[in-house]
C-alpha cells in the first residue's frame, strides 16, 4: 500500500468541495517560485501541444508567449477556473471523492500539477489516471513549495520534511508501472525554516518532480 490510512488523514476532514467553495484570487507562492515554474514550462512543454492543468486555479503560470493547441483545466472552484485566460475548457471535480478523470486515454502531451499535490488522499489512483491520459512520451510535472493549507494537507505531507515530500512524490510516480524514473529539480529556500516563519527567508523553495509515460514496448 502506497499510503497507510492514517497517512491520508487531514486535520480538517470536512469536504474539500466546501472548503474551496469561495474563490481565492491570490497566488500561493512568491514571484521567484512562479518565475522558476514558468521557465520550467517553457523548457519542457512543446508549443502547440495538449496540456491538462490539474488542480488549477485562476492562473496556470504558462509562458504568455507560447501557444498551445488545447489547455484543459480542472479544479474545485468554478469562479477561479472561469477567470483563467489560458484554459480552453475546464471542469470541477473533487479528486478525493472521485479519482476517475472524464478524459480520453492518451489524449494529452503534458499533465501539470502546481502546489496542490499535498491535498491528494488517493495519489496512487490519481497518478494512475495521469498515466492513462498521457500520450506515450508525454510528460507530467508536479511542482510544490513549503506552503500549504495546513488543515487540508494529508498527514504524510504535513508531518514530513521538504526532502521527504520530494521522495513522496517520487513514490507516487513509481507506484504506476510505465512511468520513467522521476527527475527532481530542487532549489531549497536560502534561509532556515525558523527564519522563513519570521518572514526573513530569501524566497520560497522550489521543487518539481518530473516523469514521462514511457513508450510501449514493441512486440
Amino acid at each position: 500500500m502506497l499510503l497507510e490510512p492514517t497517512q491520508r488523514t487531514k486535520l480538517d476532514e470536512t469536504s474539500d468541495t466546501s472548503f474551496y467553495s469561495a474563490p481565492r484570487f491570490v497566488t500561493h507562492v512568491d514571484e521567484g517560485f512562479i518565475q522558476q515554474l514558468t521557465d520550467l514550462y517553457r523548457q519542457r512543454l512543446q508549443p502547440n501541444s495538449r496540456i491538462f492543468d490539474m488542480m488549477s486555479s485562476w492562473v496556470s503560470h504558462l509562458p504568455d508567449d507560447v501557444t498551445y493547441e488545447w489547455v484543459e483545466g480542472h479544479g474545485l472552484n468554478q469562479a477561479e477556473l472561469a477567470r483563467n485566460p489560458r484554459l480552453d475548457h475546464y471542469f470541477v471535480q473533487n479528486l478525493n471523492e472521485n479519482q476517475a478523470l472524464p478524459l480520453e486515454d492518451g489524449s494529452f502531451d503534458a499533465v501539470l500539477n502546481a502546489v496542490s499535490v499535498q491535498y491528494l488522499q488517493y495519489p496512487d489512483k490519481v497518478f494512475a489516471e495521469i498515466y492513462r491520459i498521457l500520450k506515450p512520451g508525454g510528460i507530467a510535472i508536479v511542482s510544490f513549495s513549503h506552503r500549504m493549507f495546513y488543515q487540508k494537507a494529508i498527514s504524510a505531507w504535513r508531518d514530513g520534511t521538504e526532502a521527504s515530500r520530494v521522495n513522496l512524490v517520487k513514490r507516487y510516480f513509481q507506484s504506476v508501472p510505465g512511468f520513467s524514473t522521476p527527475e527532481v529539480i530542487a532549489n531549497p529556500a536560502s534561509a532556515p525554516a525558523f527564519l522563513q516563519m519570521l518572514g526573513m527567508a530569501g524566497g520560497d523553495p522550489f521543487y518539481a518532480v518530473i516523469a514521462e509515460r514511457m513508450e510501449p514496448l514493441v512486440k
